[in-house]
């Protein structure tokens, strides 16, 4: 996606390489004990995109929520995660179907292996437990999540199929520049998680904000997409759901990106557990 995309809109979508169409903005529900208010409130906005997580208790909650909007299930994009003590074949087997009844769902979008925080073996069973569910029609794409480039090389070395997608920390003060770069060259997609920073902005940041009249986390998301990822803003305000959304009607220019991009500080940025180093 070129940096300078204004025809970009909430229906927007990226092409996996599964062949699936990713929505480029998805709700976060971490952290979020009563989602359904925010689910509701982003399917209802335009959102086709919910990214929830093992971890996050809240499946079943995200899954009613896409039975009661009214919208086909075959137009939500709904993404889970298999849980760190859950990797190995046979434990992640039943994560995979477990998730299924939590949701309640005949498939699961995308399914990514949450972290690499076990060892390479487990790691490399846990993602042929993900290609035997897609084959089965359990989960239609897969991928990681906190994934380095050295993780990503141990399924290419092990000859198994490339993930589709890596979710991992990314923001302008994380902007994740090796693994960024390795997923472009695999073509592989990366969606932001903590794209808003958890309100840790700086004055630039906010400025850069009031010139195109927008606040800091439409700013931060608008820049997210022009880089070409998928931002996962998450809130459980309906109001601060719908405003994250409000982001297809400015165009940040060259310059404002320019100095957004030098605001890296690399791992020093990060907000979050970010493990991408793991061993």
């Amino acid at each position: 996606m070129p940096e300078s995309e204004l025809t970009l809109t909430i229906n927007s979508t990226l092409k996996l390489s599964s062949g699936y169409d990713l929505p480029i903005l998805g709700l976060g529900v971490y952290q979020n004990n009563d989602c359904s208010p925010a689910c509701l409130a982003a399917l209802e906005h335009g959102y086709r995109h919910i990214d929830s997580a093992r971890m996050y208790r809240n499946e079943a909650q995200v899954g009613k929520s896409v039975r009661e909007c009214g919208i086909p299930r075959g137009d939500v994009f709904i993404t889970s995660k298999v849980n760190n003590p859950e990797h190995g074949f046979e434990k992640a087997t039943a994560a995979i179907d477990d998730s299924l009844r939590k949701f309640g769902f005949d498939y699961i979008d995308l399914m990514l292996i949450h972290s690499p925080l076990s060892d390479k073996e487990r790691r490399l069973q846990t993602w042929k437990a993900l290609i035997e569910a897609k084959k089965q029609g359990k989960v239609r794409t897969i991928g990681v999540s906190n994934y380095g480039p050295r993780h990503l090389e141990e399924i290419r070395e092990a000859g198994l199929q490339t993930p589709s997608v890596n979710q991992v920390e990314l923001h302008p003060f994380c902007q994740q520049k090796e693994i960024v770069e390795y997923c472009n060259k695999h073509k592989i997609i990366i969606e932001a998680y903590t794209p808003l920073i958890r309100g840790q902005w700086n004055d630039k940041i906010v400025s850069i904000g009031q010139k195109y009249n927008k606040d800091p986390a439409q700013l931060l998301i608008r820049w997210s997409l022009q880089r070409g990822f998928v931002p996962l803003p998450k809130s459980s305000q309906p109001t601060r759901v719908r405003s994250n959304a409000n982001v297809f009607d400015f165009e940040i220019d060259a310059e404002d990106m320019a100095v957004i991009n030098a605001l890296d500080r690399g791992k020093d940025g990060a907000v979050t557990w970010n493990p991408v180093d793991a061993p």
